[in-house]
């Protein structure tokens, strides 16, 4: 079996983290799949999904270290040529890429207790993200 579905969320830009795990879940259980796989991924080439104990002081040495690995204010050949100045935020999302994949155990995605899905949108300015959730199970 395979089922997918998309998510839409408003970011405010500059490594925003949103948590998606409520609804990555209610997708997985609307899948019927008791176990499998889902993958869940950014579409977009400046945003990027992965896992994080999703709270205040950890999202915000999160979003620090990203600036110390690919600064916002460090110039980079891609903003030069297309003038938008976010050459930083393709850089982040090219590092982190852009899903995770985890283990669909008794119905749910198999997380740790502190564990929470996130998406994290590097770009320059608030967007509209879709996120896609592909469930393969049985």
């Amino acid at each position: 079996m395979v089922y997918g579905e998309e998510i839409c969320v408003q970011t405010k830009g500059f490594s925003d983290i949103v948590d998606l795990t409520a609804e990555v879940s209610r997708i997985v259980s609307r899948s019927k799949a008791k176990a499998g796989i889902v993958a869940v991924t950014a579409i977009g080439s400046t945003a990027s999904v992965t896992t994080i104990e999703f709270e205040p002081a950890l999202v915000e040495d999160f979003r620090d270290k990203l600036e110390e690995i690919a600064s916002r204010d460090e110039a980079t050949r891609h903003s030069q040529t297309w003038g938008d100045d976010n050459g930083f935020a393709h850089l982040r999302a090219s590092l982190m890429g852009p899903g995770v994949c985890l283990p669909v155990v008794g119905g749910r995605p198999l997380l740790g207790t502190w564990q929470q899905i996130v998406l994290v949108d590097h770009d320059n300015r608030p967007r509209d993200r879709r996120v896609h959730v592909q469930v393969v199970g049985e």
